[in-house]
C-alpha cells in the first residue's frame, strides 16, 4: 500500500493512464463514426452500390477542388442537406483528413441512416491515390 501513497508514483499512474487514453482516442472516435472506407473502396461503392458523397468541408474548400459528383454539405448543416437522401443509401462523409466527419456520421446513423462511412486520409487520400478533383 506504500506503493500508492508516495506522490511521485501517483504522478507516474496519472501519467500512464493519460498516455493510454491519448493513444486509444483515435480508435475510439472512429469506433462512434463507424466505418471507414479507402479511396478505392469509394470507388467501388460509388460505381456498383451508387454510394453518394457528401463533402463536409467549407464552402471555399469544396470549391478549390473536390470528389466529381460530391455534394456540398458542411459540418453544421449535415442533419439539413442528408435529410434529403434516402436513409438506406450508402452515405460517404469526406472531409479534410478523414478526422471531422467521423462525429457528422455518428449524428446521420442518430437520424436513422444506416449505410454511413467516412473515407479513410479524407480528400488528402483520395488526391494522393491519383484519383481526380473538379472544381465545377
Amino acid at each position: 500500500m506504500d506503493f500508492f501513497s508516495d506522490q511521485n508514483n501517483l504522478l507516474l499512474i496519472g501519467i500512464a493512464l493519460g498516455s493510454g487514453l491519448a493513444l486509444a482516442w483515435p480508435m475510439i472516435q472512429r469506433s462512434r463514426g463507424g466505418a471507414t472506407v479507402s479511396s478505392t473502396q469509394a470507388v467501388q461503392m460509388i460505381n456498383h452500390q451508387g454510394a453518394v458523397l457528401l463533402d463536409t468541408r467549407s464552402i471555399e474548400a469544396f470549391q478549390g477542388g473536390h470528389i466529381p459528383q460530391a455534394r456540398h454539405a458542411p459540418l453544421a448543416d449535415i442533419e439539413k442537406k442528408a435529410a434529403s437522401l434516402a436513409k438506406d443509401k450508402p452515405l460517404i462523409l469526406v472531409c479534410e483528413m478523414g478526422r471531422s466527419a467521423i462525429g457528422a456520421a455518428s449524428r446521420l446513423r442518430a437520424q436513422g441512416f444506416t449505410a454511413v462511412s467516412v473515407l479513410d486520409g479524407g480528400i488528402k487520400a483520395w488526391s494522393t491515390a491519383g484519383l481526380p478533383l473538379t472544381t465545377k
